[in-house]
């Protein structure tokens, strides 16, 4: 086991056997990792969830978040994992870590997840773009296996048909499970026969799909497929699940039921902030963090705290800015501020104090913030 201060968290690191490597797509492969039986308890993970993979990329320590394509009910640790470029960390760890090697892996995290209901007749619709497959598969394998009455439908959209990741295991969970999933391929970069599946999924798109797809519903003739919707997935980049996100939520989904997963940067709310606040200027700001103490000031609250510390070179954790991923999570030790929009913390959490301070607007003259969760 190795520990390592991690997007300024203390992480459980532990060596696993890579048993399977395979190549998908031109630039794409999935790794597949043995868990030994003193580890299992450590690698119990939940649908949607990712790893970190501590590796050697040009004599240099790496570390970077894969989401597991696995389902908790086949008790191994499998990643699909996009190449971006030649002289990428992701292309080392292709070229130079086979079957039968070993890699630091970081025990189970990430809350792109969803309670489990396996006594209820649910709808659940995905929407997934390229390497943004990988949870949402995991998900879908889950539920299948687990809820009986639930169905989903997935609309998964490529650049071409050769891009296409993960094609044969998903029309064969269509094949098997063929009265519950239902699969949509569109291409943003090939004419499909068909020019309904032609082009990004993007607000047109969704409209076009509740209309002509969601639309009759064969368990209830007053009502269509789409107000059935119970919960909706998305993953790809920020863009996309910022535009289907807020179109999902105009057509009448609560936020707290469209769940996303963002796989880079983005420095974009997802949802308009529609709150405006009173003018608070010279923000005193305390904050702890990896034991150390820091202070400074904030000139005023038009602009979110991490964003301002940031901008002051306050080493504060943080890897998306959207509320997403929860590396900014601390606790609001003293003062008051609002939390715009939260896709992370849980109510339990909120209750304790907890905030993202990528989310947060300062509405007190002195906060005091405490980044040492553990």
């Amino acid at each position: 086991m190795e520990q390592q201060i991690y997007k300024g968290k203390l992480t459980q690191f532990h060596w696993l056997k890579i048993t399977k490597k395979e190549e998908l797509t031109k630039n794409t492969f999935s790794l597949e990792f043995e868990i030994p039986e003193n580890l299992k308890k450590n690698f119990k993970f939940e649908a949607g969830q990712f790893v970190s993979l501590k590796f050697q990329s040009n004599n240099e320590d790496v570390i970077n978040d894969y989401s597991m394509t696995s389902a908790p009910h086949e008790k191994k640790i499998t990643l699909g994992i996009k190449v971006n470029s030649a002289h990428g960390a992701t292309f080392h760890l292709f070229k130079n870590y086979h079957v039968g090697d070993e890699l630091l892996v970081s025990e189970p995290s990430g809350r792109f997840t969803l309670v489990s209901k396996p006594s209820e007749f649910r709808t659940i619709v995905g929407f997934a773009a390229g390497i943004g497959i990988t949870p949402i598969l995991s998900h879908f394998k889950n539920i299948l296996h687990n809820e009986p009455r639930t169905r989903l439908f997935l609309f998964f959209g490529n650049k071409s048909s050769e891009d296409l990741i993960y094609m044969d295991t998903l029309d064969n969970l269509a094949r098997i499970y063929g009265d519950r999933l239902q699969i949509f391929y569109f291409y943003s970069q090939e004419k499909p026969a068909n020019h309904f599946f032609y082009g990004r999924l993007d607000e047109k798109k969704l409209n076009l799909i509740i209309n002509q797809i969601l639309h009759l519903d064969d368990t209830d003739e007053e009502s269509t497929i789409w107000d059935a919707v119970d919960d909706v997935l998305i993953c790809g980049k920020g863009e996309m699940i910022k535009t289907l996100a807020n179109a999902c939520y105009h057509h009448g989904i609560p936020k707290k039921n469209i769940h996303f997963e963002l796989f880079e940067e983005f420095n974009d709310d997802i949802y308009p902030v529609e709150k405006e606040f009173p003018l608070v200027e010279n923000i005193i700001v305390e904050l702890k963090m990896l034991g150390k103490d820091y202070f400074t000031e904030l000139p005023t609250n038009e602009e979110k705290i991490l964003q301002q510390l940031l901008i002051q070179k306050i080493p504060v954790p943080y890897s998306c800015k959207s509320g997403i991923c929860g590396s900014c999570e601390c606790v609001l030790e003293e003062g008051e501020v609002e939390l715009l929009e939260n896709e992370y913390l849980t109510e339990k959490e909120e209750k304790k104090g907890h905030i993202l301070a990528c989310m947060s607007i300062a509405k007190s003259k002195k906060i005091k913030l405490n980044f040492d969760l553990s």
